[in-house]
């Protein structure tokens, strides 16, 4: 023989699993990375007190202003990642939620993620080198460049790496620098070739440009929209597709004469 329950009771028996799946769901860990603005580095200075960009074999002139390689912090991948912190980060600004494996190589260990990414920062200064010295019409076998970034890892400085060589070697091309004096920060992969790619967490990157002083970004242009979400208060725009329209638009800004391109 069974009791009837009551209205109240069969709702809060009903409602136990639903709860039960909820709080599972609030602590369970989720394929995310929160990620916030990093650090940025001059590249035409020092990083931890070691000159980012050396050159050998040919005139090295001193420069002025900077240029800012920008970076975002994420949480580690072996850092369990909740309900509760993807719903706090959708409602902040200095704060994105990303998909782990954008962030991380799926499925490798932290010690296997790390020399990926010193991998590929390896790749990135070697392809910076080579487009930097092409784009100056020098032979890498005559003229020998060393960059060194302490802490940084993955190939999202490599536009920033050729500036600062060509700026070291010849800035705008007539004695000027490449940077007005100004602080110029930016973003994006490059290759050989010169051709600017994409990276990720722009949003972010504006705002570590600007929190350390800068007044012009350099964007990659297929993610001029995602750099102009939340983008901070007197910071501009920049798309870049090769280093030499970089360089063009650089100098256009320096110099008032040309059209400098923006999102």
């Amino acid at each position: 023989m069974f009791s009837r329950l009551t209205r109240p009771q069969t709702i809060a028996v009903c409602a136990l699993p639903v709860v039960a799946l909820l709080a599972t769901a609030a602590l369970a860990p989720l394929p995310f990375s929160v990620a916030q603005p990093g650090l940025t580095a001059n590249v035409l200075g020092e990083n931890k007190g070691t000159q980012v960009i050396t050159i050998s074999g040919a005139p090295v002139r001193d420069t002025g202003g900077q240029l800012r390689m920008t970076t975002i912090e994420a949480t580690s991948p072996d850092t369990r990642v909740s309900l509760p912190d993807v719903i706090d980060s959708w409602f902040r600004t200095d704060q994105a939620v990303m998909p782990r494996d954008s962030v991380y190589p799926s499925g490798d260990s932290v010690k296997e993620i790390e020399r990926h990414n010193e991998k590929q920062m390896r790749e990135s200064q070697d392809a910076a080198a080579q487009a930097a010295l092409g784009y100056l019409g020098l032979d890498d076998k005559d003229v020998k460049v060393s960059l060194k970034l302490a802490d940084v890892g993955g190939p999202s400085a490599g536009l920033l790496f050729s500036l600062g060589i060509i700026d070291k070697l010849d800035g705008d091309g007539t004695g000027g620098d490449l940077t007005g004096g100004r602080v110029i920060a930016g973003t994006g992969t490059i290759d050989a070739a010169g051709r600017v790619g994409a990276v990720g967490g722009v949003a972010l990157k504006t705002q570590a440009a600007k929190r350390d002083g800068a007044t012009v970004f350099l964007v990659p242009k297929a993610e001029c929209g995602d750099a102009r979400a939340d983008l901070p208060k007197g910071l501009r725009l920049i798309p870049v597709t090769t280093l030499k329209s970089t360089v063009s638009s650089l100098v256009a800004l320096e110099t008032g004469k040309g059209s400098v391109p923006s999102c």
